[in-house]
């Protein structure tokens, strides 16, 4: 006898996906509106029908799609507001990202001072511990809501004759002033990434609960001809950013 096809296999969907679909559907239908907080854990679980851990999964999906915050001790809530995309490999500023979304632009409780560099902060800039460096820290905000917590820090002798830079820094796109007030081109960026909870500083500043996810950037800019010229801290509210990158494929692997 001729041998029967065999019929194919499909593969079971995982029940975390059909969870996360509901919960998504319940947020576009305005069912779940913006900070509104989910059941807990062991109720939203019994009325979906669910385990904890397949909850947990679904969530966990939600949350890296920004649609709820997870936060310790609190709970989980719909996430709020519009979110700002941002291309990882383009290097063009918090300010332009908000601005290219559409969004006001703003800058709040910024300050600035100086003090000499720790070591950590003085390899990165090509300076001795201890030189004096600017450094100039801000909330910056997307339609008057704080989204990122950003501290630039630069050496101080790039600004020692221009004593009213620092506060324009407050006031404007910090590569705007970097080049026309100073005459400093960023032509690339090292940067790496991580998620981090605020601590009691970063959550105070952002208006945000301790504990909430964020996006950790630390990037050091450089010159044309690779000259440190600021080196950058940033902690962005994970929910009011897209981040996407593109990556280059392994190209003709085969001859």
């Amino acid at each position: 006898m001729p041998n029967e096809a065999r019929p194919v296999k499909t593969r079971a969907r995982p029940r975390s996906v059909s969870v996360r679909d509901q919960i998504t559907e319940r947020i576009d239908r305005g069912l779940l509106a913006a900070g509104t907080r989910l059941p807990s854990e062991p109720a939203l679980a019994t009325e979906l029908g669910v385990s904890r851990a397949t909850l947990r999964e679904a969530l966990r999906t939600l949350e890296g799609e920004g649609l709820v915050r997870r936060m310790w001790g609190s709970g989980t809530y719909v996430a709020q507001g519009s979110r700002v995309a941002n291309s990882l490999e383009m290097n063009f500023g918090v300010t332009e990202a908000i601005r290219a979304a559409g969004m006001q632009a703003g800058t709040e409780q910024g300050r600035h001072w100086f003090e000499p560099a720790s070591a950590s902060e003085a390899a990165q800039l090509n300076l001795q511990p201890g030189q004096d460096v600017l450094v100039v820290e801000r909330v910056r905000t997307a339609d008057g809501k704080p989204v990122v917590l950003s501290r630039d820090i630069l050496p101080a002798h790039f600004v020692a004759e221009h004593p009213g830079v620092a506060d324009q820094m407050l006031q404007r796109s910090m590569y705007e002033v970097l080049e026309r007030d100073l005459g400093l081109v960023i032509h690339h960026g090292v940067a790496s990434f991580r998620p981090v909870r605020a601590d009691v500083t970063v959550a105070r500043r952002l208006a945000i609960p301790r504990g909430e996810l964020l996006l950790a950037i630390w990037q050091v800019d450089y010159s044309e001809d690779d000259v440190a010229i600021v080196s950058s801290h940033e902690y962005h509210l994970a929910d009011a950013f897209d981040f996407t990158v593109h990556r280059r494929g392994p190209g003709r692997r085969l001859q």
